[in-house]
């Protein structure tokens, strides 16, 4: 699973220091170009539901399969749409295989790890997640700079291929692991699973902690940040793709660390100083007078979401009900995917109406107040 999430994100990494670029290319708006990015998200909030219950159904295999092909078929129509809105029809197809990809990683991972030990193994495969998020804008923006803002897609496309051929080749079928020794849970209806999900207050809170997180990075890293680069610091795409892929290698180096502590003393311990330092480095953006601050808050930015990224995907787990892997990891990758749509829109409004280093300072405060929030509200998961 880790060196399918790894090829499948390095490609999706590549994309992230020229998509805005790209969209821009078609002589739109912020908000616009916020448009591209959040529709990407909305279509992996929409198959997170479907595609947790086909993985129940078929597999999770079968289901890994078929993000990869549709996450292929989507980036290669990125590379050759003629328009903004065909590319924008691309970019939902290719979420789609995407959502269908993250979501069923993260079933599979509820399926084989145990409360005791599951941050250190969420942490190694969230740490390869982000480290390939994270590298990828690096070869990302050398192949922008020398064959065009297309070459990314072309070459997303080809690793979404690869990790969906190691998904039905390589990657044993978990189904089964879900069930056993679990009791009646997993014989239930699946609405009836839901319902039991989202009743979870603990659940909610770490899901909100998840949404959070990917408002911001959708709509700051990804959106904002690589046009602050390029219109106030007069960086290239080169320079703004190493910049985003230096701090990967650090937060790779954390992930595993960061686990084994969530392990030891408690997600929540984990969840509330991450959540923060990724505040902290929303605002080193906004404030980032030159090349070296700029890289700084990419540094910052990629350890505190390495170091944050495994403990609520872990709490989120161990506040399963018994047999329902599925249904819980697929509402809390469509309740963080909610934040994937909203936030390019939200904070693409924002630079429309205040400027970049308004959304971004937005960004920032919100990321604060929520781990405020957890702090205060959410209890410690007990395993």
């Amino acid at each position: 699973m880790c060196v399918l999430i790894g090829v499948n994100q390095l490609g999706f990494g590549a994309i992230v220091p020229v998509l805005p670029l790209y969209a821009q290319a078609f002589g739109v708006t912020a908000s616009a170009v916020g448009m591209a990015v959040a529709i990407y998200g909305l279509a992996r909030f929409l198959i997170a539901m479907p595609i947790g219950r086909l993985s129940d159904m078929l597999g999770r295999r079968t289901a890994l399969a078929l993000g990869g092909l549709l996450s292929t078929a989507g980036n290669l129509w990125c590379a050759w749409a003629p328009d903004f809105p065909e590319f924008v029809l691309a970019r939902f197809i290719a979420g789609a295989g995407a959502g269908a990809v993250i979501t069923t990683g993260h079933v599979v991972l509820a399926d084989i790890t145990r409360p005791e030990w599951r941050g250190r193994a969420i942490g190694i495969y969230q740490g390869t997640f982000i480290f390939a998020v994270g590298i990828g804008p690096f070869p990302g923006g050398w192949l922008a700079e020398n064959w065009g803002l297309e070459a990314p897609f072309v070459a997303c496309g080809l690793a979404s291929l690869l990790a969906g051929a190691i998904a039905w080749f390589a990657v044993g079928e978990t189904r089964g692991l879900a069930s056993s020794g679990q009791g009646s849970g997993s014989r239930q209806d699946y609405v009836q699973q839901l319902r039991l999900v989202v009743s979870n207050r603990a659940f909610l809170l770490v899901s909100w902690v998840g949404f959070v997180n990917a408002f911001t990075r959708t709509g700051g890293l990804f959106t904002i940040v690589p046009i602050l680069g390029a219109s106030s610091l007069g960086l290239g795409t080169v320079e703004i793709g190493f910049g985003i892929a230096l701090g990967s290698v650090l937060g790779l180096l954390a992930a595993w660390p960061a686990g084994m502590v969530s392990d030891r003393f408690g997600r929540k311990n984990v969840i509330v100083p991450a959540t923060a330092i990724s505040g902290a480095a929303m605002l080193l953006f906004a404030l980032a007078p030159s090349y070296f601050w700029f890289a700084s808050a990419c540094a910052l930015w990629s350890v505190a979401t390495s170091v944050g990224g495994a403990a609520p995907a872990a709490y989120a787990a161990d506040n399963a009900p018994p047999g329902m892997n599925a249904a819980a990891m697929s509402s809390y990758r469509m309740l963080g995917d909610a934040g994937y749509v909203l936030g390019p829109i939200c904070l693409g409004l924002a630079v429309d109406i205040g400027g970049q280093h308004v959304a971004l300072c937005l960004a920032s405060g919100v990321l604060v107040a929520t781990a405020l929030a957890f702090a205060a509200c959410a209890r410690e998961s007990r395993f």
